[in-house]
């Protein structure tokens, strides 16, 4: 996987190992040490994915993860967060921003590259001239990684089109938390399922008046109304 990613982390020894496993594995690595330099090298190297740590000095990860989100030249760039394990509500708030997938510290760097593989293999379009999914005035378009609600595009990440398009897929079927995080987020074992509640709420924004098409199936999981 011949990918760009932009690795910013203030720590030498993160940035070396990061950096070293993401060579061996194919990828071409760009390296940040603060936040003003993270969104320069977005900005101007366009990187595939971010691999983001959010104690970064000069501004933290969740504001370069802010900025780079309401960008409309680096919004689709996807991020991975590293964080310690203290920073719950930071992980949550990052999820909020727009980050795809998140890693606590300290790490495995075979876990980090099979995070990273598993979100850019998100972001690739199906094959042109498949069918689009529908659910009510919802229409996701999985050959342009777009969506519309009543004709309108809405700016989804392809993380939240993966999530919508799997629900839409199984319309009518409950899908647990477990499930959508093995088939969404390629996690084979269960850990913190506030990654899905935390997607799902975001999904109900965007979505709008459509919302309600997500029901919530209390203690179990979510499904869109059959």
């Amino acid at each position: 996987m011949n990918a760009k990613v932009l690795v910013a982390d203030d720590e030498p020894d993160v940035r070396l190992l990061v950096a070293s496993n993401l060579r061996l594995g194919g990828f071409t690595v760009l390296e940040a040490e603060d936040g003003p330099a993270t969104l320069e090298a977005a900005r101007t190297r366009t990187p595939d994915l971010i691999v983001l740590d959010l104690m970064l000095p000069g501004m933290s990860g969740l504001e370069v993860c802010r900025v780079l989100k309401s960008d409309p030249a680096t919004r689709r760039i996807p991020i991975v967060m590293l964080t310690a394990k203290a920073e719950e509500i930071d992980r949550i708030v990052g999820l909020e921003l727009g980050a795809d997938d998140y890693l606590t510290k300290p790490f495995s760097p075979r876990e980090l590259l099979l995070r990273i593989r598993n979100v850019l293999r998100r972001h690739q379009p199906a094959e042109e001239g498949e069918e689009a999914l529908t659910a009510g005035d919802v229409v996701v378009d999985r050959a342009r990684l777009t969506v519309s609600v009543a004709g309108d595009p809405v700016d989804f990440t392809a993380t939240e089109l993966k999530l919508l398009s799997l629900l839409i897929e199984r319309k009518g079927r409950v899908q647990s938390r477990d499930t959508l995080l093995n088939e969404v987020w390629g996690y084979e074992s269960v850990i913190d399922t506030r990654t899905v509640d935390t997607h799902i709420r975001r999904l109900r924004e965007k979505l709008g008046a459509s919302a309600d098409l997500i029901e919530t199936v209390r203690g179990f999981g979510y499904r869109i109304a059959g």
